[in-house]
């Protein structure tokens, strides 16, 4: 948007953002959830408490505000009120009010806000309309009527901001969930609007798209004309960026609201005891005061973690590494690495693996516009292990998972080699034998959703392999427990939250207890407490004899949780190896556009030398292993 061009009316004092008294009901019918459900439409599980709940806080030009806040507690539904998709599009009944510099949001209709409010939605496919990457981008400024080369400077910025622009002729339907995401902000960047609204804009990039990303948003906020309101799990990428933190609690009610240092810092029990999360740094300096260490001023990032800790005189001793089962490993890279591609070591007592992929090679498309996603790609997975495949966006990590799970059925010539699960070949299996053993988690949890009530999503695979009733009741009853969906067995599932949809998924994929469980970002969404249960819980799947495959970007998680790492870089296999070898190897995660931990930017220089080896939560010191347990990012202690 051209300085001619930027929206006026707005009085020099007027907040860019300013929620008042907000309180959020979505309107929930019979028609919409199930038609067999008892009781009235007065029945109060179809008028569920408001969430958010009366909010009030403001935002302002050059400022940069976090909300946080645990999963359902109506961060996205807020984020929809900025550009009136609520109540317009979604039903909702919206008390208080919602002003964009000044204007009501409820008195005017989203294509009339959209000069002033750009948003990068939670799920980045609910937003693509056209048929090629530019177009996509010029689609906004097209409607705000601006001059087509002023279209086209937008949209050629905004997208070498994102690292598209090479790629501006694809259709976004062959872009990686990463590179969705990307699209999605850069859309957002062309619209030039006074308020960019962004709900979990990282979520499905690679560290070194997160970094890129948070670096055009502190341009965006340094030049003091634009404000953001984030919705964001990862803080640790957050945390450079934002100048205040506005947290609700589970009830939708605002709870804190000021500087981000002293919330964060200040408030950081109370954030714990609400189950969100918090910088790794901050996380570390809890679990270190419940064993008598006390770190002051609380850090927040890797660095300021590293000062306080050699600060410290005398550190407690580490807790010692506990044995983690290996499997079968195979370390393999690329020319420059250095290591020997075809050494494959057994460990001691290997079971027999359940998952092989055999010199895979896969080709999306036909002819000259054909594309090599995989590459000679060879790797066995055990019983009992939990392997994380890591890579940056586009590397083929979730064509690697769609393969090896028989998700995506490759037409004949697109695929050399071979894939074995479960003793299936799953290009070719019959689909009903397959699902009986392998368990899949798309990264968009609404991919796979089919039926109109959360209980019957997870009882339909049940029912389908012939469970007896009674049976199916108890996994049904067993699992809604355990992922805190109980209150909501009877909800349409599509009217959950980003986390809740998340965690209905993995339930569908794990009341069936496949023999491999294949999950793409399975944390995608979640608050801490509930990331906790998710990954306490594949951590005993996998303990209990489940091979379980994680696709993930998060590398702190694949630091606590992973038994084995395997590192793609542009289709090919990087490095295959224990999170403690592939992780600390700068060149493997610079190759693979990775970064390492941030507990481990954190230790590996200290002047403490015992220290240098911690890169898991459950690493360090913890007196009371109750508290610690609570403080700990989804770590057992």
């Amino acid at each position: 948007m051209t300085r001619d061009e930027t929206p006026t009316g707005a009085s020099p004092g007027v907040p860019t953002l300013a929620v008042r008294d907000v309180s959020i009901r979505h309107h929930v019918h019979h028609d919409d959830v199930a038609p067999d459900l008892p009781g009235s439409a007065d029945d109060a599980r179809n008028h569920p408490a408001p969430t958010p709940s009366g909010v009030t806080f403001q935002v302002r030009a050059g400022e940069a505000v976090l909300l946080l806040g645990p999963s359902g507690c109506g961060k996205s539904t807020l984020a929809l009120a900025t550009n009136g998709l609520v109540p317009h599009v979604v039903g909702a009944d919206l008390k208080g009010s919602v002003r964009v510099r000044g204007r009501s949001t409820q008195d005017h209709a989203p294509p009339e806000l959209s000069r002033d409010v750009a948003m990068v939605f939670q799920d980045p496919d609910a937003q693509v309309v056209t048929g090629t990457v530019l177009d996509e981008v010029c689609f906004g400024p097209e409607n705000l009527l601006l001059a087509v080369d002023e279209v086209l400077a937008r949209a050629e910025s905004a997208l070498r901001t994102v690292g598209l622009w090479d790629r501006r002729a694809h259709d976004p339907a062959t872009l990686s969930g990463g590179g969705r995401q990307r699209l999605a902000v850069a859309c957002a960047l062309a619209l030039g609007s006074p308020l960019l609204v962004l709900d979990e804009p990282t979520a499905n990039l690679d560290p070194v798209g997160t970094e890129e990303v948070y670096a055009v948003l502190r341009d965006v906020v340094a030049r003091g004309d634009r404000a953001v309101l984030l919705v964001e799990h990862d803080l640790d990428a957050a945390v450079s960026l934002v100048d205040r933190v506005v947290v609700l609690d589970a009830a939708g009610r605002l709870v804190l609201d000021g500087p981000a240092r002293d919330v964060l810092a200040g408030h950081a029990e109370e954030l714990a005891g609400l189950g969100v999360w918090l910088p790794t740094a901050t996380l570390v300096a809890l679990r270190l005061r419940a064993a008598g260490v006390h770190l002051d001023p609380v850090p927040l990032t890797p660095d300021e973690l590293a000062a306080a800790l050699d600060a410290v005189p005398v550190l407690p001793d580490p807790r010692p590494a506990d044995p983690r089962p290996t499997g079968t490993r195979r370390t393999g890279a690329r020319d420059g690495v250095g290591h020997d591609r075809d050494r494959t070591v057994e460990a001691p007592g290997a079971e027999a693996p359940v998952l092989v992929v055999d010199r895979l090679t896969f080709r999306r498309g036909r002819g000259r516009a054909a594309t090599t996603v995989l590459r000679d790609v060879s790797l066995t997975v055990a019983p009992g292990e939990l392997v994380a495949v890591v890579g940056a966006n586009g590397a083929g990590k979730t064509t690697l998972a769609q393969l090896a799970a028989g998700v995506l059925r490759p037409r004949r010539g697109a695929l050399d080699g071979r894939v074995t699960v479960a003793g299936l070949d799953p290009t070719s299996a019959d689909p009903r034998e397959l699902a009986q053993r392998v368990g899949f988690v798309f990264q968009n949890p609404e991919h796979q959703i089919v039926t109109t009530r959360v209980d019957d999503e997870l009882a339909l695979g049940l029912r389908v392999r012939g469970v007896p009733e009674d049976e199916v009741a108890q996994r049904v009853d067993d699992v809604l427990r355990r992922l805190g969906l109980a209150d909501l067995r009877d909800r349409h599932p599509f009217l959950l939250s980003g986390g809740q949809k998340r965690r209905l998924s993995v339930g569908t994929a794990i009341v069936c207890r496949p023999d491999v469980l294949v999950l793409d970002e399975p944390t995608y969404g979640q608050d801490r407490e509930r990331a906790a249960e998710l990954l306490d819980l594949l951590t005993a799947l996998h303990l209990d004899g489940t091979a379980v495959v994680v696709v993930s970007h998060d590398m702190q998680l694949v630091a606590e949780h992973a038994t084995r790492v395997v590192a793609l870089a542009d289709g090919a296999v990087l490095a295959d190896g224990p999170p403690s070898d592939v992780l600390a190897d700068e060149d493997v995660l610079r190759t693979a556009g990775l970064r390492t931990p941030p507990l481990a930017r954190a230790t590996r220089h200290l002047a403490h030398p015992a220290w240098r080896t911690v890169t898991r939560l459950a690493d360090l010191p913890a007196a009371d292993l109750t508290v610690a347990a609570t403080t700990s990012a989804g770590v057992t202690a």
